[in-house]
């Protein structure tokens, strides 16, 4: 597997929630979010939870894994949001992720992992991603390098500016309103208010260390 710049979502997110207002429940009952015009429901965003808890239930450090994902419902709303924004860049700027790029990273994963049990594991412990929900990990790391790669990104301070410009832009586009529950989006940062750490830095292609914001 060829060398790639690896950029994606950051994990750390704020365990206090804020509360309930009416003006975005009655703006989009149901919705946990609108992004570009296309709803994010609650019921998607309860499923994607259910999955992580019933993986992390089935792991003997379940009790750890449930206290180290904190509140999981706000972090996976996170990576929902921001994966339609990497969709929305790389349709802009023609980039996809073939059938053939997404086994590759996928196989070099379980590699360094140590093999699929440990990838998943690895994954559930570190990003609170359920192994359904690996398929996706995969797709937005592939998508990501590949991006940083047409915009001609470098691992530098520059080339992180760049590419959050360009996010922001893109976020901005898609006038993204989240359900208030669940905090409220910032564009410039590309990420929920209740995150804590930048979504971009650089990493390896070990994807224990891969902060996905899940």
């Amino acid at each position: 597997m060829h060398r790639r710049t690896a950029l994606t979502v950051s994990a750390a997110l704020l365990a206090a929630a804020p509360l309930l207002t009416a003006c975005g429940s009655d703006a989009h009952p149901g919705a946990a979010a609108v992004v570009g015009g296309e709803r994010i429901d609650v019921s998607s965003l309860q499923a994607q939870v259910r999955d992580v808890r019933a993986a992390q239930a089935a792991s003997p450090q379940s009790v750890q894994l449930v206290a180290a994902t904190g509140d999981l419902s706000r972090r996976k709303l996170n990576v929902m949001i921001f994966d339609r924004v990497v969709d929305k860049v790389a349709a802009d700027n023609g980039v996809t992720a073939t059938r053939a790029e997404l086994q590759e990273t996928r196989t070099a994963f379980v590699r360094q992992s140590g093999g699929e049990d440990r990838l998943a594991a690895v994954l559930l412990q570190e990003q609170g991603v359920a192994p359904d929900q690996i398929d996706d990990f995969v797709r937005r790391n592939v998508l990501m390098n590949k991006i940083a790669e047409k915009l001609g990104v470098t691992e530098s301070a520059e080339g992180q500016k760049k590419l959050t410009d360009v996010f922001s832009a893109a976020s901005e586009e898609l006038a993204i309103d989240v359900n208030p529950r669940y905090g409220t989006w910032d564009d410039a940062q590309i990420r929920l208010s209740a995150t804590t750490a930048p979504w971009l830095r650089q990493i390896s292609q070990d994807p224990a260390a891969v902060p996905a914001g899940t």
